[in-house]
């Protein structure tokens, strides 16, 4: 097993400091680990994150060598040529473990917003303290985004929400965290063989949620509540404006729509499988108010924002990969982890086989079925 650098290196080293888990501890589980600590209705921070994962890295006794970064993975007679900082590496089989986030993904645009006003991405940003004084435009409004929004507004910056898209959910939900509804009901388990549309699951963006002690909801509503400005989708920077999207109604309509949908799918199941009992009784969360009149654009000369935050979400860095295994848009081709070359397999990206897939608690599902693929494949090669 190689990674670049430590263990656990994405947590200690490219997150915001009081960045959490979005799932409960109760859902933080690994082969021969889980998590048994005192507050498991409560969320991780970052800091418990990397204990967490050293720890299974010792019960697994995984052979992990750390400080090596992978420079290229290319084609062999026998399988795959791995070179790396300390070496060469010939193997039969590779699979790529590095995940779906290791670069931010930022529009071209950031290249015409005027040098006076500082850019960041969510690898850059640690905590307010480090910004320049002034407002701030956070553009994303999917869990990152509100989180960051919250945590400026609430340090005395004023913020400017940019949104786009976005998936809203409640913390909770009859009496239960909303992860509780996702995996108890089924919808978590969802195979990547049986949604309508692949694509665009794996494209989704990450729902509106923040693990907190008090278990709060944080969707738009609740950040215009303490002053967060909602604006539309960045479509544009010219002549140092940035230009604004319109129709932040029928956006806030599509994501609440979609939320009752699932909400009625808990319902339904809980009514089905006999758990009306056990939960509270079924609830709605208020509609998404629309601003009473949204601004198009900004003057990023005038001084008002200071610094822009791109919460816009992230992309995998396969340049180390010379196989030829990528589609038009970067991505891997694979069938539920088995990559389009022989003996290449893949783990830990979005819907991988299961709509949990890049969660802590749906990896080790998925590493089952492919790495028995695998063995098939190895074992009919030998």
């Amino acid at each position: 097993m190689l990674e670049r650098g430590e263990v656990a290196n994405s947590w200690r080293y490219e997150r915001w400091d009081s960045l959490r888990l979005l799932t409960p501890n109760w859902q933080s589980r690994l082969p021969g680990l889980r998590y048994e600590g005192p507050d498991p209705d409560g969320y991780m921070t970052a800091g418990e994150v990397i204990a967490f994962v050293e720890r299974f890295a010792a019960v697994s006794r995984a052979p992990v060598r750390t400080g090596t970064t992978v420079t290229s993975v290319r084609p062999a007679d026998e399988g795959y040529h791995v070179t790396t900082t300390r070496g060469e590496l010939a193997c039969r089989a590779v699979v790529i473990a590095s995940g779906a986030c290791n670069r931010p993904s930022v529009p071209p645009l950031t290249d015409l917003v005027p040098a006076t006003v500082e850019q960041l991405t969510t690898f850059d940003y640690r905590d307010p303290a480090k910004l320049p004084d002034g407002g701030v435009l956070v553009v994303g409004a999917s869990a990152t985004g509100v989180q960051l929004a919250a945590e400026l507004q609430r340090s005395g910056r004023p913020v400017t929400l940019s949104v786009g898209e976005h998936v809203r959910l409640p913390r909770m939900y009859r009496g239960r965290d909303v992860l509780w509804w996702m995996e108890a009901s089924g919808v978590w388990d969802q195979r990547y063989d049986e949604l309508e549309d692949l694509t665009r699951a794996r494209r989704l963006p990450s729902p509106q949620l923040v693990g907190t002690p008090e278990h709060t909801t944080l969707d738009l509503n609740a950040l215009a509540a303490i002053g967060v400005e909602l604006v539309g989708r960045c479509a544009a920077v010219r002549d140092g404006r940035a230009l604004l999207s319109g129709g932040l109604r029928n956006v806030f309509s599509l994501a609440d729509l979609k939320m009752n949908r699932l909400l009625d799918t808990f319902d339904e199941w809980a009514r089905t499988d006999g758990r009306d009992a056990e939960v509270g009784p079924p609830e709605r969360l208020p509609p998404t108010r629309v601003p009473a009149s949204a601004r198009l654009q900004l003057d990023l000369h005038s001084g008002e924002i200071r610094s822009i935050v791109w919460a816009t979400g992230f992309r995998p860095d396969y340049g180390w990969l010379d196989v030829p295994v990528l589609d038009a848009k970067g991505q891997l081709r694979h069938q539920g982890g088995v990559v389009d070359s022989p003996g290449l397999y893949a783990l830990g990206l979005p819907v991988l086989r299961r709509r949990k897939s890049t969660f802590i608690c749906g990896i080790e599902d998925d590493a089952r079925e492919v790495i028995d693929h695998l063995t098939r494949y190895l074992a009919a090669r030998r």
